[in-house]
């Protein structure tokens, strides 16, 4: 993308300061548990939730909570604070999916957080008879290697740029200019995203790839109402099945238009 299109460079400084609506987010999260009892049950089968950028499984432990009260087999990574394309997290992040894989018979769910969401989907193009479906919460991965400092989390990559492997042609090239996931993927995003871009969160969308947008922040993904109702919705799906997403009828109001 040129240097003069708006998509190429990061959001708003005002986007960025709404970012503090996370933490009220988490609140209304805490304040609505028993709305998430209400969704949909699990069969079961594991998912790997992975942390966004400069984050840890700490992050997502709300989110795996509920997934748990839902029947599901909820993990983390496992792999410590997530700092980009480390040797570790390039190494690990497979290896922890496919003992997942290996432990249950059963193939496994991917949910990332951000940056979590860009190697969920790298991971998934990889290993796709492992993985179940991939689902990501405001990961820019649609992103050019060469753009990665156009957000604002460019300080911090910076520098953690000193711990990561030194870039593949794969890593080089357009993730959205290669073909659809061989799984279905869900790409959830924010219009108000003070971290990223929304257009670099959308994925190409087909017979098994949609888009769902929800009101809120970046930093609030993991615990946003609405992203919870759709998240819940799409793992509980049979395996080998799906459909696109519609919002309950008693739900419709978390999510925009």
């Amino acid at each position: 993308m040129a240097d003069d299109d708006p998509v190429a460079r990061a959001p708003s400084l005002a986007l960025l300061a709404l970012e503090m609506r996370a933490w009220p987010e988490l609140g209304l999260f805490l304040a609505t548990w028993p709305l998430w009892l209400a969704q949909p049950r699990g069969d079961g089968h594991s998912v790997l939730v992975l942390p966004p950028f400069g984050a840890s499984d700490a992050i997502t432990s709300p989110l795996r909570a509920v997934l748990r009260a839902l029947g599901y087999s909820s993990h983390g990574w496992g792999l410590g604070q997530n700092l980009g394309p480390t040797a570790a997290i390039l190494d690990g992040g497979p290896k922890r999916l496919l003992e997942l894989a290996e432990r249950t018979g059963r193939r496994v769910s991917v949910i990332g957080w951000s940056a979590g969401g860009i190697f969920g989907r790298e991971v998934a193009r990889h290993h796709p008879d492992a993985v179940r479906q991939v689902i990501t919460l405001g990961s820019p991965f649609r992103l050019l290697l060469d753009d990665r400092y156009k957000t604002h989390a460019a300080l911090f990559y910076r520098i953690a740029e000193r711990w990561h492997v030194t870039p593949t042609e794969t890593m080089l090239r357009s993730d959205y200019r290669r073909p659809l996931l061989d799984v279905p993927a869900t790409a959830i995003y924010t219009r108000t995203d003070g971290v990223a871009s929304w257009q670099w969160c959308l994925e190409d969308e087909g017979p098994r790839a949609e888009n769902i947008e929800v009101d809120g922040s970046h930093c609030g993904l993991g615990h946003n109402p609405a992203a919870i109702v759709a998240i819940a919705d799409r793992l509980a799906q049979p395996d080998g099945e799906w459909k696109p997403f519609r919002p309950p009828r008693a739900l419709r109001h978390l999510f925009p238009g």
